[in-house]
């Protein structure tokens, strides 16, 4: 099974809305581990890694958000692998 790391820079009203706790919910069902943070320009910062199927469904979910949500825009890049997660945590 090829493993994938991606980051992720999520844009739009995804600051205020539980929007990390909505992507730490999306990283255990999908299994993937890295980490959440808010940064000051208002935007998301996610890092996911795990089976290449399951960080794709996490994207899907990121592009989604939750209820009160808007995502404009996703900006993918691929990372290498990392031994430093053994979970998925939300960073302040």
């Amino acid at each position: 099974m090829l493993l994938v790391a991606r980051k992720f820079l999520v844009r739009g009203l995804v600051q205020g809305v539980g929007f990390r706790y909505f992507t730490q919910r999306s990283a255990a069902r999908h299994q993937v581990l890295g980490y959440v943070r808010n940064l000051e320009d208002g935007s998301v910062e996610a890092f996911a890694q795990g089976p290449e199927p399951a960080v794709e469904a996490f994207k899907q979910d990121l592009t989604a958000g939750p209820r009160f949500s808007s995502v404009d825009d996703i900006e993918e890049f691929v990372m290498d692998l990392t031994a430093e997660f053994s979970s998925f945590r939300i960073e302040r």
